[in-house]
């Protein structure tokens, strides 16, 4: 699955490590993602691991907390979401563009038409098809994470990829 999700999030022009099988707001999800390698740096530096616990996530909600939320230190550059059949990718995507530009992967068919990704386009939902060997963009997907505004979940959400980029892909420190 690793290959096809690179070929998607290629055919996007998404550059970043991809993160695959993520839970987000109940869906499985893959995301393709930054590394900020200052921030990076400075938290290996100073003490400040991935805070991917749900528990840590919780006490950001309170007040006092605040002034101890670690800066991300990596940037969210699409969520990627699998389905098989263009019915499913409106109510699969739906809530999470407002973290990200948000694409469905479908499987490449010979009924593939592009004028059933209207809804999705409507939405600013990209599009993809996929096959063993071929990724082709259909329909562009949109940044409209800003018409929601930031949130402690999308926050914490980075944490976990964070997490997940530094145990898969051993990122290293600079000395």
């Amino acid at each position: 699955m690793q290959p096809l999700l690179q070929r998607a999030a290629a055919a996007l022009d998404w550059q970043g490590i991809v993160v695959p099988d993520v839970a987000v707001l109940g869906q499985q999800v893959s995301a393709v993602v930054r590394l900020r390698s200052d921030v990076h740096e400075w938290r290996a530096a100073n003490g400040w691991p991935p805070r991917a616990d749900p528990s840590w996530f919780r006490s950001w909600f309170e007040p006092a907390a605040h002034d101890r939320l670690p800066v991300a230190a990596v940037e969210l550059v699409g969520v990627l979401v699998g389905e098989s059949t263009v019915d499913r990718a409106l109510q699969s995507c739906g809530t999470l563009m407002t973290l990200a530009p948000c694409a469905v992967v479908l499987p490449r068919t010979e009924d593939a038409q592009s004028w059933s990704f209207i809804e999705l386009d409507y939405y600013g939902i990209g599009v993809v098809t996929v096959d063993d060997t071929h990724a082709e963009m259909m329909v562009p997907p949109e940044d409209r994470s800003s018409e929601f505004g930031p949130s402690l979940f999308g926050r914490w959400l980075l944490e976990v990829l964070y997490d997940r980029v530094l145990k898969e892909c051993r990122a290293p420190v600079k000395s």
